[in-house]
């Protein structure tokens, strides 16, 4: 198949506690948009009124988000339109994925919405404990593993952790070569559509005698410019260019 604008969302979540069966609410969402595994510079992020859950304290010594930040900020609802709009397509990519979802789920199903299939979700977590057995894979480790710069990262956020994420991703995936359309062996093609399922199939016969031209326009050239200057000198969008 054809890996012509495949869409990843890159995203992550804070929240007032670890069960949203419980009641534990979503008080931000971060996330990226890769096109292609480049970061497109289109991004989404929100803080979210828990609308009368209050923030545990042991979560708020992670991410540093009190009650009295939250009281004027809209609640999920408020945001659903905007969160449909960029989370709508593509392979939602998280680390230790079935937290984050369940708790997008449950604030769905809260105000009636459909939920999203795991169909469309891919776990990093996962992943990094194939390749990394038997050490630890969080998203500080694995920054550390690749020798990506996290000293920014002093208290968890969703954004930068979506950030952060995307390295890894990247890295998980082999490094910057994972970026580009690879030459297969016979048969042995094996990459993630829109669905989040995999195809196979033999790309040999699908090479282009001439590239097409880009479809990036000069101000999604400048909004990635101005994103990748926000990350850490060692950050591996600094080694690509577009």
């Amino acid at each position: 198949m054809s890996t012509e604008n495949l869409r990843e969302i890159i995203f992550d979540t804070e929240t007032t506690g670890l069960r949203h069966e419980n009641g534990d609410r979503i008080i931000e969402i971060g996330a990226i948009e890769l096109l292609n595994k480049y970061p497109t510079g289109k991004y989404f992020h929100m803080y979210i009124n828990p609308d009368g859950k209050d923030v545990h304290p042991d979560a708020e010594r992670v991410h540093g988000i009190s009650n009295a930040f939250l009281a004027d900020k809209p609640k999920f609802k408020d945001i659903l339109d905007d969160f449909l709009e960029f989370f709508s397509c593509g392979v939602l990519i998280a680390h230790n994925a079935s937290f984050d979802m369940g708790f997008i789920n449950s604030e769905l199903k809260r105000i009636g919405e459909t939920v999203i299939s795991h169909d469309r979700v891919f776990d990093t977590l996962q992943l990094a404990r194939r390749k990394h057995p038997m050490v630890p894979n969080s998203l500080d480790a694995l920054c550390g593993r690749y020798g990506i710069d996290n000293s920014h990262r002093e208290k968890h956020g969703a954004l930068l952790d979506a950030e952060l994420l995307a390295e890894v991703y990247i890295e998980l995936l082999g490094g910057k070569q994972a970026s580009l359309v690879l030459e297969q062996d016979d048969n042995d093609s094996n990459v993630y559509s829109d669905s989040g399922s995999a195809d196979t199939g033999d790309i040999s016969n699908l090479k282009r005698p001439k590239a097409l031209p880009s479809r990036l326009s000069a101000e999604d050239l400048k909004r990635h410019n101005e994103f990748i200057e926000t990350l850490g000198e060692n950050a591996v969008w600094k080694k690509i260019s577009v």
